[in-house]
C-alpha cells in the first residue's frame, strides 16, 4: 500500500471528526476521532514499510529503517481545536508521508535514521496544556502536573492516559536523544506568505505566549426575581476581562490577547451564575509586555469583582518564552529551497518546544485565506504540492 499524494491523504481523513455544531473539525487526544486518525496513520505508515510504535507519552513514531541516534525527524499533529480547520496539524503529517513515498520511489537511501512523528495533544484543547506530548517527552512538563490535568468532563489526564495504555508517561530522554534534527511542516496561520506572494517559507521565531485562567465567584440566583442592586454577578467581572485584554494588547505593538472560552456555572439562561471561568491567551514580543498585559487584566478583573461583591483569581496555566529557530539550520534549508523567506509566527508548535533541546526548523505553506483555528482555514493545492516538494528537498539535503 502506498500513501499517495498529500492531497489524496487529506481527502482520506476529511470526514473524520467533523463537528456538525461548530463546523470544521473537533479531534481531541484519545477521543474517538483522534483514535481513528491514529489508526489511519499506523495503516498508512505501515503501508510504506515504516516501523510504527507509540512512545510512553502517546506520540506516534514511524521509522524508515532502524531507529537510532542523530535521526532526521519530521511530522506534526492530528488533533485540532474545537471547530478547527482541516490543515492545522494534519498537513504536516500527510506531507511527511507523501515525502517519504517520493523518496522511496526515487531510490533515495538516507544515510541517517529518518522518522515521522505525530505528537499528542498539540492544541491542548482537551486538557488545557498545548504541546502536551512534546512537553512530556522533553520533561518541560512534569508528571505530577500532567497527572492532575482535567478535561471538561472532569476526567484526569493520568486516568485517560492509563486507559489508553500509557502507564509510564513523562520525560523520555532515550527518545529525545534519537532526534538529531526536527523539521515541522505546517500551514501558515496568517498572511505572511500571501503578502510575499510565495507558496513556502521557513520559520524564524515564535512569539512569547501563555495561557491564564480567570475564576470569578459570586452568588447564583434567579434572573427574574433578583434586583440588580442585590446581585453578585460574576459575569460582569469576567466581561471586564475581555475588554481589558483588548485594551492592554492594543497598547503594545505586536501583542495579542484573547479570551476565547468562557464557562458560567450553572449556565442557565434564566440563572445568575455562581461562578464564571474564562481562559486568556496572551502573545507578545517580550516577556515584559506579556506580563504587563496579564497584570493589567488581573487588576481590571479585581476592581470589577470588588465593585460587584465577587472574588476573583488569575492563575497561570502555561507559559513559553520566545523561540528562535536554529539559524544555521534555517539558513541551510532556505538556501536549499532557493532562499525562501523566513517568517515569525504568533502560533505555538511542537517544534517550538523541541527547539530548546535539538536543532529545529519549520516550513510554512501558504494559506490563501490567512484564517486558522476556524473552518475557513486552508491551503491551496499548488502550495500543498510545493510544500511536499520543499520537504522532500529538505530531507534529501539533511540526509
Amino acid at each position: 500500500m502506498t500513501a499517495g499524494s498529500a492531497l489524496g491523504l487529506l481527502r482520506e481523513i476529511e470526514d473524520v471528526g467533523r463537528d456538525r455544531h461548530r463546523g470544521g473539525y473537533s479531534r481531541h487526544v484519545f477521543d474517538d476521532a483522534e483514535r481513528d486518525l491514529r489508526d489511519w496513520f499506523v495503516e498508512r505508515a505501515s503501508g510504506l514499510g515504516l516501523d510504527v510504535s507509540t512512545d510512553r507519552n502517546g506520540n506516534l513514531w514511524a521509522w524508515w529503517g532502524e531507529p537510532g541516534p542523530d535521526a532526521i525527524v519530521t511530522g506534526s499533529h492530528l488533533d485540532s481545536v474545537p471547530g478547527g480547520g482541516a490543515h492545522d496539524g494534519p498537513l504536516g503529517v500527510v506531507s511527511a508521508l507523501a515525502a517519504i513515498e517520493r523518496l522511496q520511489q526515487s531510490g533515495f537511501a538516507p544515510t541517517r535514521p529518518l522518522a515521522v512523528v505525530v505528537f499528542a495533544e498539540e492544541e491542548g484543547s482537551r486538557f488545557g496544556i498545548a504541546c502536551l506530548g512534546s512537553r512530556l517527552l522533553t520533561g518541560a512538563l512534569s508528571v505530577e502536573r500532567a497527572e492532575t490535568l482535567q478535561d471538561a468532563s472532569g476526567r484526569r489526564f493520568g486516568d485517560v492516559a492509563r486507559d489508553a495504555g500509557l502507564h509510564d508517561f513523562g520525560a523520555d530522554p532515550e527518545a529525545l536523544a534519537r532526534i538529531g534534527v526536527f523539521v515541522e511542516l505546517h500551514v501558515e496561520q496568517g498572511k505572511g506568505l500571501i503578502d510575499l506572494d510565495t507558496p513556502v517559507g521557513v520559520g524564524a521565531s515564535i512569539l512569547e505566549h501563555g495561557r491564564w485562567r480567570i475564576d470569578v465567584r459570586g452568588q447564583g440566583n434567579h434572573a427574574g426575581t433578583t434586583a440588580l442592586v442585590d446581585r453578585r454577578d460574576p459575569m460582569l467581572p469576567a466581561a471586564s476581562a475581555v475588554l481589558a485584554a483588548r485594551r492592554a494588547a492594543a497598547a503594545r505593538s505586536g501583542s495579542r490577547a484573547t479570551i476565547g472560552r468562557v464557562e458560567p456555572v450553572p449556565g442557565g439562561t434564566n440563572v445568575i451564575a455562581s461562578r464564571v471561568s474564562a481562559w486568556m491567551d496572551v502573545r507578545a514580543d517580550s516577556e515584559q509586555d506579556t506580563r504587563e498585559i496579564v497584570a493589567e487584566v488581573a487588576a481590571a478583573v479585581a476592581d470589577a469583582a470588588a465593585a460587584e461583591g465577587c472574588e476573583a483569581t488569575v492563575i497561570e496555566e502555561s507559559y513559553s518564552g520566545e523561540v528562535r529557530f536554529d539559524p544555521a539550520l534555517r539558513g541551510r534549508i532556505a538556501a536549499t529551497l532557493g532562499d525562501v523567506p523566513a517568517l515569525p509566527t504568533g502560533a505555538g508548535h511542537d517544534a517550538g518546544v523541541l527547539a530548546g533541546y535539538v536543532p529545529t526548523a519549520m516550513l510554512f505553506v501558504r494559506n490563501p485565506s490567512g484564517v486558522s483555528h476556524a473552518p475557513e482555514e486552508g491551503a491551496d493545492d499548488a502550495a500543498i504540492e510545493a510544500g511536499v516538494d520543499a520537504l522532500v528537498r529538505t530531507l534529501e539535503e539533511l540526509s
